[in-house]
């Protein structure tokens, strides 16, 4: 009776409770106390996360949680960006529109990655939420302008509209002229990865009536001079991404474009810079003093002009660039970065095989010394050690998210050519913080063990040419307890290795598997053994029937899906 009485609360203490928790995994944790607290929390709940499009149905979604404003929707697995998953794989988010439409009519928000979206989809978005505010679309594919234009003519209150990364079918700038005259109310706006031109004089009059807007990111058709006028009408942008520098720009032109970013005095985020060169790169540093983000990972840059804008970049704490930039470059981001917590380092060409050029453990080495705040990396190389990497993550414990990429597949410690087992083991063992793991190089179980024994807080796990064994995966899976994905490609792991994961795979998020020793069998005895699964084979045209290809799975309140086209054998 009093554990009944403690959870009694009148409901406007309970919503003022439930008010303050803004984590998924608070409010899935409150929902559990009790049926008045699962009701609660359902009702209240206004946004809602769901990392794999196929985990739940969107009946099931609407039924449980009926005041949704926002939504975040993930479809195909990552590897899709890699070209492993076919087009028609599924993630159709047309099914979700309908369901929203018909139970969350108010919904505001709408946040998609890897998702399949049609111009229909868009045109019924569009009509179907008066209050629309928030479009992001990240690396989906399906769509062209035209679903643009529906957007920008019906949705009246849209505040952000977000292309990064899709697969668009980009007929024409024209659709920035569909918003229409009175439209005001614009705070982000990025059509960076569209290729065609705009049609300027639309742009021109849409920036200088959105008062508020805060993120502007323009493609490569925007010359220097547009970017200039652009610049005057909205110096309060918070995040700019500039377009192509290609153009010939006179000393006069030169000058006016310094002085719109010497009076953009707020900006945070810089990116583009596409085709920088030393003669154009000055013009920004007036700009540069607030920078606490900077995307170079489209300007093939070189050392001396990556050093000359850092310089002028003292509160950087995020850094992505191409491998152009070289060891030298890496210096200069341990000289001017001392606040630097995320770096990515991209390959300028990754299927270049004869590639000379890049950055090696030299680099590496000379940002873990001048950045000590680093906790997150994404680095592509060329080249690495053992000791190197022990030593970085000596100078820098606290990584969080550690991603190391040797370009060449199996490559070992070029020095001693030892496996780079004690690499991993070093960064498992020192970053007791880690979250999330890719591995490279010449690795045997070894380094699954270190995995195994040490990595406690470790949720993502991404492995490619590296094992020995089946006894590697198993060391994974029965010594990572908050182990959430696990994507691996060419293994030597087989159907043992598979099946040591019974007792973790419904506590994951999911499982890939792609040219390893997997079979068609293993598989289905998976998914006999786990009902509760989704067990997904995709096959390739010219493969052994017997061997399972490509392999997904993951944990489903919805059961099997519906979708599946004639290359994925559902189990």
């Amino acid at each position: 009776m009093e554990s009944t009485r403690s959870l009694s609360f009148p409901d406007k203490v309970r919503e003022r409770v439930f008010a303050h928790l803004t984590s998924p995994e608070d409010r899935s944790s409150v929902s559990l106390v009790c049926k008045s607290w699962y009701d609660a929390e359902r009702l209240s709940r206004t946004r809602v996360s769901i990392r794999n499009c196929y985990s739940v149905s969107p009946e099931i979604l609407v039924r449980r949680f009926p005041n949704i404003r926002g939504v975040s929707l993930k479809g195909k697995p990552r590897f899709s960006d890699f070209n492993l998953v076919p087009s028609d794989w599924g993630a159709d988010v047309h099914a979700w529109l309908v369901a929203f439409a018909d139970r969350c009519p108010l919904l505001e928000e709408l946040s998609l990655k890897r998702m399949a979206v049609s111009d229909e989809s868009l045109e019924f978005l569009a009509f179907s939420f008066p209050n629309f505010k928030v479009l992001s679309l990240l690396s989906c594919d399906g769509f062209t302008t035209d679903g643009l234009e529906a957007i920008a003519t019906f949705c009246k209150n849209l505040t952000e509209l977000d292309i990064q990364e899709n697969g668009v079918e980009d007929r024409s700038g024209s659709w920035l002229s569909c918003f229409p005259e009175r439209f005001t109310s614009l705070e982000v706006l990025n059509f960076s990865n569209l290729t065609s031109e705009v049609d300027f004089d639309a742009l021109e009059r849409l920036v200088s009536r959105c008062k508020s807007l805060k993120v502007l990111k323009v493609n490569r058709s925007v010359s220097l001079e547009q970017l200039q006028k652009l610049l005057v009408l909205a110096p309060q942008l918070v995040e700019l991404g500039t377009g192509s520098f290609s153009l010939e720009f006179s000393a006069h032109q030169f000058a006016e474009l310094e002085s719109a970013f010497n009076n953009c005095k707020n900006i945070q985020s810089l990116s583009g810079l596409l085709d920088a060169t030393v003669r154009y790169l000055p013009a920004i540093y007036p700009a540069c003093a607030n920078l606490t983000f900077l995307n170079l990972s489209y300007a093939a840059m070189q050392s001396d002009e990556l050093d000359n804008l850092l310089m002028h970049c003292p509160h950087l704490q995020r850094l992505w660039v191409l491998d152009t930039v070289g060891d030298k470059g890496l210096e200069a981001v341990g000289s001017n970065c001392p606040l630097l917590e995320e770096l990515r380092v991209f390959p300028a060409d990754p299927f270049d095989e004869e590639i000379i050029q890049g950055v090696t453990e030299e680099g590496f080495l000379a940002v873990s010394f001048g950045c000590p705040r680093l906790h997150y990396v994404l680095y592509f190389c060329q080249q690495m050690t053992n000791a190197a990497v022990a030593t970085i993550v000596q100078n820098c414990p606290d990584f969080t998210h550690f991603r190391l990429c040797i370009m060449n597949p199996g490559q070992p410690d070029y020095l001693t050519n030892e496996p780079m087992d004690e690499a991993f083991g070093a960064v498992v063992k020192t970053c007791t913080k880690l979250q999330r793991l890719s591995v490279s190089g010449l690795l045997t179980d070894l380094a699954f063990e270190y995995i195994g024994k040490h990595a406690k807080n470790l949720e993502v796990l991404s492995v490619a040419f590296a094992g020995s064994s089946d006894w590697g995966m198993q060391c994974v899976l029965e010594g990572c307890p908050k182990l959430s994905k696990l994507e691996i490609r060419d293994c030597p792991f087989g159907d043992a290795a598979l099946l040591s994961g019974l007792e973790k795979y419904e506590s994951m998020r999911s499982l890939w598997m792609s040219a390893c020793n997997v079979t068609v069998d293993g598989c289905r005895l998976l998914a006999t053994k786990m009902p509760r699964l989704n067990v997904e084979v995709i096959k390739d045209d010219e493969s052994d029937d017997s061997q399972a290809d490509k392999v997904y799975v993951y944990r489903t309140v919805a059961g099997p899906r519906r979708d599946s086209p004639p290359s994925v054998l559902a189990l």
